[in-house]
């Protein structure tokens, strides 16, 4: 039997999110309000597909098309919001054989692809999966670029002193040496995410890096989140406010999305030593099993995230445009 891809009907839609929960490679960015919140801040048309082996669901792909002087690009996620990851969600694969669950992924892909070649026709298009998903051919198959990237995730799952004994010898004195009265670390709301966003911005552009995500689609997107959570830690000394990270939690997983940026406080604190262990205690503290260091890509700051000890994962990113239409991949490299 042949795979059904179609846009999502209104029926398919009030199960959207309910799909999401079960795919490996569903987050919070799937979800249809956050889906819908990315669309309102790109300036895109989100076209939800969804693909089904009779009644069975077998697979999501939320597309945006955005158009620019008549030029039809399609984005998943779409540019210059920073999402980190998007793309193909599969569902009901897992008890399948390595042939069978192939060729019903193969099908998949295949009919999206058909769906997004006959009704938008992108000179360019650029996909960013999440890290569940494992197998890029199908897009190497269609003429798209293949990039592996790479993440740094700390394994939550397991006893307080055992993940903090992982450490380096730098990031344990850190955390366990200061005066736990010298600072405040809390999960804030609007306020704080404005705060967070305004210090990224400001550390941004000190190094000649533009930076324009609205923070408007931050406070949308914590509103509208119904199943997932966009919390802003902050530390404060003496009630000022110092640095902070936003993180995105969902499922079994919380990630390190916005934030961690040098602070131009005068203190003599650790400040994202300690706000990166606050968002790992708090995740282990409601039973979260991983924390997703957001980005594994850069030498330099990697040389932080790797005194965590985390395991290196592999996403993709997926390209694919005719001749002359790369420049507009200046659209999304800006955002990498």
């Amino acid at each position: 039997m042949s795979i059904d891809v179609r846009v999502a009907t209104d029926d398919d839609l009030e199960k959207w999110n309910g799909y999401v929960e079960r795919s490996p490679q569903g987050t919070l960015c799937h979800e249809l309000e956050a889906l819908q919140v990315q669309a309102d801040h790109a300036g895109a048309t989100l076209h939800p597909l969804i693909g089904f082996k009779g009644q069975e669901p077998v697979g999501l792909f939320p597309v945006f098309e955005i158009k620019k002087q008549f030029v039809t690009t399609a984005f998943s996620p779409p540019p210059h919001l920073r999402v980190p990851y998007l793309g193909p969600a599969f569902l009901n694969m897992g008890k399948l054989k390595q042939r069978k669950r192939e060729r019903r992924r193969q099908r998949f892909i295949d009919g999206c692809f058909e769906w997004i070649e006959t009704e938008l026709n992108p000179k360019y298009s650029h996909v960013r999966t999440a890290t569940a998903f494992e197998d890029a051919r199908p897009f190497k198959w269609q003429a798209y670029d293949v990039t592996p990237e790479y993440t740094y995730v700390v394994n939550l799952a397991r006893e307080e002193d055992d993940l903090l004994m992982s450490f380096s010898s730098d990031a344990r004195s850190n955390i366990r040496n200061t005066d736990d009265d010298a600072y405040e670390i809390a999960v804030g709301g609007s306020k704080e995410l404005r705060l967070i966003h305004k210090q990224v911005q400001n550390r941004y552009e000190s190094q000649g890096i533009g930076f324009d995500v609205p923070v408007e689609f931050i406070l949308d997107l914590a509103e509208r989140s119904p199943n997932g959570h966009v919390r802003p830690y902050t530390l404060r000394v003496d009630g000022e406010f110092v640095g902070g990270i936003v993180a995105l939690e969902y499922g079994d997983t919380t990630g390190r999305w916005m934030g961690g940026v040098r602070t131009d406080a005068d203190v003599d604190l650790p400040t994202n030593d300690l706000l990166d262990w606050a968002v790992m205690q708090d995740g282990r503290a409601r039973g979260l099993e991983t924390y997703d260091l957001i980005g594994a890509d850069t030498r330099r700051i990697n040389r932080y995230k790797a005194k965590f000890n985390p395991e290196l994962r592999t996403y993709y990113s997926l390209e694919h445009g005719t001749w002359g239409m790369q420049t507009i991949a200046s659209l999304y490299d800006s955002v990498k």
